[in-house]
């Protein structure tokens, strides 16, 4: 067993590396590294094809974080745009709805706190911040 990894060790030491050639009639090796290397590039560009540009991928890299803006940022910009809007056009005796679906009638708008009239007969009042607000009632019978 140990004499059969002794050939093996041996085979490979005397083994021609790439670009020599063991010769047949002397039983050195020699180098043939002009024609070795020309043939070892032809077999490699036939082998590989050529690798591309890029800097082709640029345009749809940005097409694509277009589209992420227009769905992802632009939008919720856009609805807080226009619930600050609301906000700014509250006023007195407006029928809103909060976004814990209680309804009232806007008693007072000072800025970060709205003050909502939500029973008539009881005179029950609630202090929100305008954040509370989701829609004005009154906007949407006209």
């Amino acid at each position: 067993m140990s004499n059969m990894w002794i050939h093996a060790a041996l085979a490979i030491a005397q083994a021609p590396r790439e670009g020599e050639e063991l010769s047949s009639e002397q039983g050195e090796v020699t180098s043939q590294q002009g024609a070795t290397a020309t043939t070892a590039a032809d077999d490699q560009s036939q082998a590989a094809p050529p690798q591309k540009n890029p800097w082709w991928l640029m345009p749809s890299f940005f097409a694509i974080l277009i589209i992420i803006y227009f769905f992802m940022l632009r939008g919720p910009r856009k609805k807080q745009q226009e619930h600050s809007k609301m906000i700014a056009a509250l006023k007195k005796n407006d029928r809103v709805r909060t976004i814990g679906g209680i309804l009232g009638t806007v008693i007072d708008v000072r800025g970060d706190d709205i003050t909502l009239k939500i029973d008539e007969s009881n005179n029950t009042k609630i202090h929100v911040v305008p954040g509370a607000i989701a829609t004005v009632l009154s906007d949407e019978n006209k």
